[in-house]
This record gives structure tokens, C-alpha cells and sequence, in this order.
């Protein structure tokens, strides 16, 4: 009798874990998806604009301040010159202006580096990549 009642709590236990197995429930309405955040900005902001600028050196990260600053990058196919980024997120939305990002670039001249103007387009070429890939992990958390 005790061994029925083992094997028949058991199975009770094994079809509760089973039913836990199953495709994750949607996303809730009321959770907006342009605000998901655990930390104080927008975290796919947050996440692809440390995805985005990875190859760079970091020399300050500050996720409740929404404040990514690089240090300096030379390219290795043009080491006369170098970039430092910096990245604001001011907003926990994933909106457009919630998202700035500015760049500084100096080329060696007589062994001194000597500030230049920055290549048009290169800051407003860096936001659009950090927007669309802050939109690509959205997509992705809530279709996976």
C-alpha cells in the first residue's frame, strides 16, 4: 500500500514538472516593451550600445547614469589617428532621442595629438547602428 501511494504521488509530481516544461507564456500587456529596464536606462539601449562599441576600450561604464565612455581607439589600418566615444542614454524609452552619442578624433602630428574634425556622418552612423540592434534584441526577447 505505501509503495502505491509513493508511486502514485510520484507521478502526480512528474505530470506537475512536465506541464512546467512548456513554451513560456507571452509577454503581458500591461509590460511595455520601449521600457523594459532593471537598470536606470533603457536596457536594449544599454545592451546594444555596449554590443556596438566592444572593439573599443572601455574607460567608464555607468548604467544608472546611461553614460558609456570609451578610451582612446586607433584603427590598426590607420594608427596616426585615434577615436573616443562617448554615449549618453537619457531616457528609459526605446525612442531615437533618448539616444546620443558623441566622437572625438585626434591625428598624430611631430609626435603630438592634435584634435580633427570628425568624419561627417560617423556619429550619426554609430546612433543608427545602436538603434537598430537595441531594436533587434527587442524583437528577439519578445519572439523567443
Amino acid at each position: 500500500m505505501k509503495t502505491s501511494v509513493r508511486i502514485t504521488g510520484l507521478a502526480i509530481a512528474l505530470a506537475l514538472l512536465a506541464a512546467c516544461g512548456g513554451k513560456k507564456d507571452a509577454p503581458r500587456a500591461d509590460l511595455a516593451a520601449a521600457t523594459t529596464t532593471t537598470i536606470g536606462v533603457n536596457s536594449y539601449l544599454w545592451r546594444a550600445s555596449l554590443e556596438t562599441l566592444a572593439f573599443m576600450p572601455m574607460a567608464q561604464v555607468d548604467s544608472n547614469g546611461g553614460v558609456i565612455v570609451t578610451d582612446w581607439y586607433a584603427n590598426p589600418q590607420a594608427p596616426g589617428e585615434r577615436v573616443k566615444v562617448t554615449v549618453y542614454i537619457l531616457d528609459r524609452e526605446l525612442r531615437a532621442d533618448a539616444l546620443r552619442v558623441a566622437a572625438v578624433r585626434q591625428q598624430q602630428q611631430g609626435g603630438n595629438w592634435i584634435d580633427a574634425p570628425v568624419r561627417a556622418g560617423t556619429v550619426q552612423k554609430l546612433e543608427e547602428t545602436i538603434l537598430a540592434r537595441a531594436r533587434d534584441i527587442r524583437r528577439a526577447v519578445y519572439q523567443g
